[in-house]
């Protein structure tokens, strides 16, 4: 039967690669320019944030609202690396993605133990001292509030090398993440996820385990902020401020937690509806909060989560009409 559905969805796989692949040159065709082909590079960086969101949030069940922090911890570290030590830029955004890991796990330590609420709080108080420090560093080190410029990576002349650069990494990303979660790991988080008294009476090691997800997390978005801060060749301290890690979270949620299609969708959906509200920019926060409140409310599966309910209703009813015409 899981045979027969792959089957059935090869053509649309390979439609949707088609178009993954041809798509700088198809936005190019409809802008003229490189404007729409910058935007879903952004794109494919949030979707490599994202997703170590939802190995945190998604599959083990704790929450953060400081990933913006280990998103410009990557970035920072990576431009530093390189304008002060002259260290090659393919030895800084790995360092910068391991030091982002290192970081996100010196925090789970004590912050793992913390309930629901109070962990949300602790990942704000960690995301406020990461934007207090990029705005106002020791000796000057990151520009503090009038930023710090990156050198960019010389290979990468245009937006459209860039778009199949970063769109290597989001497979890359996407390949670990799947074998991570069909992993004795991953079912150990989703363990933790579901009940945690539950999980360490059957011998997970609870306490082990929400350390790995907050450092494979941070490792995911530290890279990304690493990658982001060579791509835009500048970084800012507004890349710490909580407004990117609600959106990060807005679009984990948006799109669907734990699953691999929910974070890629949230991501393009929230990117697209971002760039039609651009003349409103002030009202960010509103439109993301009201985004939350449509899914906690409507969608508490997120997008992808109702596509699922509702072709499962649909699939339920053809059956039910098959076996009332069988009597």
């Amino acid at each position: 039967m899981k045979n027969q559905n792959i089957q059935k969805r090869l053509p649309l796989l390979g439609i949707l690669a088609a178009v993954v692949l041809a798509l700088p040159f198809l936005l190019k065709l409809t802008s003229g320019n490189d404007y729409l082909t910058t935007i879903a590079c952004f794109a494919l960086l949030y979707i490599i944030a994202v997703n170590g969101l939802d190995i945190l949030f998604g599959y083990s069940g704790q929450i953060s609202l400081g990933h913006a922090a280990f998103f410009s911890i990557g970035g920072y570290t990576t431009g530093m690396l390189a304008k002060y030590f002259q260290i090659p830029l393919y030895f800084t955004i790995p360092i910068a993605a391991i030091l982002a890991c290192a970081i996100g796990a010196l925090l789970a330590y004590p912050a793992s133990k913390l309930k629901f609420h109070f962990l949300s709080l602790a990942t704000i108080a960690f995301g406020e001292i990461i934007l207090n420090l990029a705005n106002v560093s020791p000796g000057g080190v990151t520009g503090d509030n009038l930023g710090m410029p990156v050198i960019g990576i010389k290979f990468l002349s245009n937006t459209t090398r860039w778009y199949y650069f970063l769109l290597f990494f989001v497979v890359i990303a996407l390949l670990y993440k799947t074998s991570l979660v069909k992993s004795r790991v991953g079912r150990a988080f989703m363990a933790i996820r579901e009940n945690t008294h539950a999980a360490d009476g059957m011998g997970v090691n609870v306490h082990k385990y929400k350390i790995i997800a907050f450092a494979i997390s941070a490792f995911y978005t530290g890279f990304a902020g690493a990658m982001y801060a060579h791509f835009m060749k500048y970084m800012n301290p507004n890349n710490a401020e909580l407004t990117q890690s609600v959106m990060f979270l807005t679009m984990l949620l948006f799109g669907g937690t734990a699953s691999l299609v929910g974070p890629i969708l949230g991501v393009v959906l929230i990117t697209v509806l971002m760039e039609l509200i651009r003349p409103l920019q002030e009202y960010q926060m509103l439109f993301f909060g009201v985004l939350l409140l449509v899914v906690i409310i409507a969608l508490p599966g997120g997008f992808y989560g109702g596509i699922k309910d509702a072709r499962e209703s649909i699939e339920k009813r053809k059956l039910q009409k098959a076996q009332l015409g069988r009597k």
